[in-house]
């Protein structure tokens, strides 16, 4: 089929319109932590170990919960009561996520808002180039990067609802601007058909599969970036070597970051297995053989065998902190080479994946 001009040139201008939108919630979110209030310790501390845990709400931002004062019926609080096993002071249900995020204050609110404005647009954009070309939209380098983007940032704003997680968007949401932006500077590629060896159907499930993959991944690296400069700068001012910085302090606490960089590993990680094992297929269907040793192929597996390790190390007592998430950026350092170096640079027979 033909390539479809006019929905071509719709999908660029909601892409153009998604980086700059994520532009504008990327300024949201550093405003809210210049400018932001700060948040409630007091509250904080009062919440159950485990809320906390679960949630990133009070990170930058005002506590999601209060804890109610209690009420004693009949006498001082606590003294004289006649009942011992009378009423006592409750913790109020946390607040819904919106309620939260409209709580932290209205930099939060309007990079919230920008976010998920953007994440719209980005997927129209995903969506009409797929109508476009007639095909899953991510059979070149550029389609492939937009796409990853735009997981990157979905799974983003499913965190920063579920963990009230703005905190990170600076960061996540800095991260993916770029990218985009490369992308749609440096390896645009205009609608096209696909070369005859992607013309399958398993495009549409092995391709998938490494694109989720890669977003999830793409978030995990930051977290994981993240990670390492927090836990270094607290340690700095622990011995005495650096000075509290008050926007640094707001970054959440290095065990926050790590066990939010593994809840997206382990989320990711089986996906990148099954397109691992999906590409395998599709290679026996089009090559007549399931493993060639590709330098793609070669690549993938050995970014597979460096998240597996991660996974290990992270499980293994002796190989959590800072360790284990050099394996981890190591990981998604291989994802990087495989997506920039080998595809682009190193003849073989997914050299087509390139840049067009």
């Amino acid at each position: 089929m033909s390539v479809n001009a006019g929905l071509a040139h719709v999908s660029t201008d909601f892409m153009i319109a998604a980086l700059l939108i994520y532009s504008l919630a990327l300024l949201a979110f550093a405003g809210d932590y210049a400018f932001g209030r700060p948040r409630r310790k007091a509250a904080a501390a009062a919440a159950p170990v485990a809320e906390r845990a679960a949630q990133l709400a009070a990170v930058g931002a005002a506590s999601a919960g209060t804890v109610s004062a209690g009420t004693v019926s009949g006498g001082a609080a606590g003294a004289g009561s006649a009942n011992p096993a009378g009423p006592v002071a409750r913790p109020e249900r946390p607040a819904g996520a919106f309620r939260a995020i409209k709580d932290a204050g209205p930099w939060v609110v309007a990079a919230a808002s920008l976010s998920w404005l953007g994440i719209l647009a980005h997927v129209v954009a995903v969506t009409t180039r797929g109508f476009a070309v007639h095909r899953a939209p991510w059979g070149d380098m550029y389609e492939f990067i937009t796409a990853l983007t735009c997981v990157a940032a979905l799974f983003f704003g499913y965190i920063l609802i579920k963990y009230r997680a703005w905190a990170l968007g600076v960061f996540v949401m800095g991260a993916i601007v770029i990218a985009l932006g490369l992308a749609e500077t440096l390896i645009y590629t205009p609608a096209g058909p696909l070369v005859p060896a992607l013309q399958s159907y398993w495009l549409s499930i092995h391709v998938t599969a490494m694109t989720l993959s890669s977003g999830i991944f793409f978030v995990a690296a930051v977290l994981g970036i993240m990670y390492l400069v927090t836990e270094r700068y607290r340690k700095r001012v622990a011995a005495g070597k650096a000075e509290a910085n008050p926007l640094l302090d707001r970054i959440p606490s290095a065990s926050q970051l790590d066990k939010l960089t593994y809840r997206a590993v382990v989320f990711g990680f089986p996906i990148w297995t099954f397109g691992v094992m999906a590409g395998a297929i599709w290679a026996d269907q089009a090559w007549g053989r399931y493993w060639g040793w590709d330098p793609v192929e070669t690549w993938a597996f050995i970014t597979w065998v460096i998240y597996a390790a991660y996974l290990h190390a992270r499980a293994t007592g002796g190989w959590r902190g800072v360790r284990a998430h050099y394996i981890q950026l190591l990981g998604f350092a291989s994802l990087l080479t495989n997506i920039f170096v080998i595809q682009i640079f190193v003849t073989g027979l997914h050299s087509y994946a390139g840049v067009q």
